[in-house]
């Protein structure tokens, strides 16, 4: 297959020449914004995470496999790629593990008062804290069951919790104590201590979490974003945080970077990272085992 791939595999470096070797001919663009070094008439799969937002799928009029370095579908024309029937792949699993444990470091710094004792730490001051607060024994609720909900489920239980998933079908997972449909959000965040967002981007979830359901959720429980910004509405979640919630872990934002005006970066009941929860040490051995499948599936299933 001719193959493009791009610098958002960033050990794509180091296994061009493999590729090659299993018989692919391949061209490399490291910067998805610059112009592409081949004719896209040329290729035929492209290994990528934004590429279609510099450069029109429209154009690629071979293009028959596509392989995402990210686990979201939402920088891709997925209207094009249906209707020209182009076999599509994420990078489903890779970010799981750094993301899960992102959700749950946010959880325990509100919890145990990070930011209190680290800035006494620097004060070299000695005072103790009365409100910690235990995970133990709190429900958690995970909007959205797939890969990255599960590895939220399997740490938050770990720690004595009960996890209740919400997901648009329902099915059975060992993770969770209990999976409900989308209809039972209301009810389910009314209940839960802990709410953790891993939903895709959908028209569906866009401003999932506003005003009316914000004010539903359960007094001084704390919201974790780990998906996609868009789907909490910022003001809302400020207005919801005076009122009823005690805090938020928050690593996406709509848009992003996140202004530096933004009141959300000097709240104590809110901890703000630069979309980073994805980032561990595993994803690069995971990532290559799966992009190397994928294409050994994808070819196998054409003989």
């Amino acid at each position: 297959m001719r193959l493009l791939v791009t610098g958002a595999w960033q050990d794509a470096g180091a296994h061009l020449d493999m590729l090659t070797a299993m018989g692919h001919e391949v061209a490399f663009l490291q910067q998805e914004k610059e112009p592409l070094p081949v004719d896209p008439a040329w290729v035929e799969g492209v290994i990528c995470n934004g590429l279609f937002l510099h450069h029109p799928i429209e154009a690629f009029t071979s293009l028959r496999y596509i392989q995402l370095t990210s686990a979201g579908f939402d920088r891709v024309p997925m209207d094009a790629v249906r209707a020209r029937r182009i076999t599509i792949r994420n990078a489903r699993g890779v970010y799981s593990v750094p993301m899960a444990e992102h959700a749950l470091w946010g959880v325990l710094s509100l919890y145990h008062q990070g930011a209190f004792f680290l800035k006494n730490q620097r004060k070299a001051r000695w005072e103790k804290h009365r409100g910690l607060r235990e995970l133990a024994g709190k429900t958690v609720c995970i909007l959205g069951c797939g890969s990255v909900g599960t590895e939220c489920a399997g740490r938050f239980r770990a720690f004595g919790c009960r996890v209740v998933g919400v997901n648009r079908t329902v099915r059975e997972n060992a993770a969770f104590d209990a999976i409900l449909p989308l209809t039972a959000l209301d009810e389910a965040l009314a209940q839960t201590d802990v709410v953790v967002i891993t939903l895709p981007l959908t028209e569906q979830t866009r401003g999932l979490m506003n005003d009316e359901r914000l004010a539903v959720m359960k007094p001084g429980a704390v919201l974790v974003n780990i998906a996609r910004g868009a789907i909490v509405d910022a003001d809302a979640l400020l207005r919801a945080l005076d009122e009823n919630l005690s805090g938020a872990v928050l690593d996406v934002f709509e848009p992003e970077p996140l202004a530096p005006e933004s009141p959300l970066w000097h709240r104590p009941d809110v901890i703000v990272t630069p979309h980073n929860s994805f980032v561990g040490d595993g994803n690069a051995a995971r990532l290559r085992a799966v992009i190397l499948k994928n294409l050994e599936d994808y070819l196998a299933d054409r003989k």
